[in-house]
């Protein structure tokens, strides 16, 4: 009985190990891709925030401006100078919203005519990833695909909740 139950300690104690070396990991690459979008951003002399923001917009766009704050996590009144930031880049453009019951309300959507300037900013990060996921099976590939999704949405649901505090 001694030699399960310590088998059985075992295990756990490497599950812990395991457990906490992934949290670690994963805190480690929210830092690095934060560093990955600052140095994208300062190339595009685009704040943080606004690269942040294109993203939601090229994502789930067209939105309300009062949209993208909500899915941003912003203060509304924070939206204007982000927008027009944007927009005098040419990264976004602000349309009549024609679905409106407002006739002043505006969707914003992203242009792709600078798309090709982000896509070579992230070309060695995107190359990297082809590579990485080449050394896993497909089946890998779907259980990686699900913790990540999962972790997604775990945090997702911890914004959240914070959020509404």
């Amino acid at each position: 009985m001694d030699i399960v139950a310590s088998a059985g300690a075992d295990t756990a104690r490497r599950r812990r190990r395991l457990t906490t070396t992934i949290k670690d990991s994963l805190r480690e690459l929210s830092n690095q891709l934060s560093l990955l979008n600052h140095h994208v951003g300062a190339h595009l002399e685009l704040k943080d925030i606004d690269l942040d923001c294109l993203e939601v917009i090229a994502r789930y766009g067209p939105l309300s401006p009062s949209s993208l704050a909500r899915r941003a996590g912003l203060h509304p009144a924070t939206m204007t100078g982000i927008l027009d930031r944007l927009q005098r880049g040419g990264w976004i453009t602000r349309d009549r919203d024609p679905e409106a019951t407002d006739r002043r309300a505006v969707a914003v959507r992203a242009l792709r005519d600078r798309n090709s300037e982000l896509f070579r900013l992230y070309s060695r990060m995107n190359t990297s990833m082809d590579q990485i996921c080449a050394g896993y099976t497909t089946a890998e590939l779907e259980l990686l695909a699900d913790f990540l999704h999962r972790t997604t949405h775990a945090g997702r649901d911890a914004t959240d909740k914070l959020a509404g505090d």
